[in-house]
């Protein structure tokens, strides 16, 4: 079996969350959604799996956190600056925040942060790997 990711998200809406990912491109994977989860699929490897509060709370006793915090930062590659702008573009009409974070345009790199909903916060991100042959990226 290939190695895989399954992001678990705490969400407040689930079909607002539904919406929002599959207006950012994200498809649903219906055999793993019902009314406490969704299964929305970003890739062959990449699955963000979106819990109802109730329903994360089987997995953990942990506080989940207030959409103010950031716990992680999730990167996703996009194919061009293009895709990045239009991701960003989707978040903010689509109940989301677009640039939650300063946009960064590095030349080789160019990205952009967006929080979903519940403000789980994303990376999209171009990165030119033939811009970068042989040089060290400053961060």
């Amino acid at each position: 079996m290939s190695r895989m990711i399954f992001v678990n998200l705490p969400v407040a809406d689930l079909p607002a969350s539904m919406a929002f990912y599959e207006a950012l491109g994200f498809d649903n994977n219906p055999q793993f959604t019902d009314d406490t989860a969704a299964c929305m699929v970003w890739s062959e490897s990449i699955f963000v799996m979106l819990l109802t509060h109730d329903k994360w709370r089987t997995f953990t006793d942990r506080p989940i956190p207030p959409s103010t915090s950031s716990e992680v930062m999730l990167a996703i590659t996009c194919d061009s600056k293009d895709e990045v702008d239009a991701l960003n573009q989707a978040a903010a009409g689509n109940g989301g925040t677009a640039d939650i974070n300063p946009m960064q345009d590095m030349g080789f790199m160019y990205n952009r942060n967006l929080a979903d909903p519940d403000g789980h916060v994303w990376e999209a991100f171009w990165m030119d790997p033939a811009a970068m042959d042989g040089a060290q990226a400053e961060w």
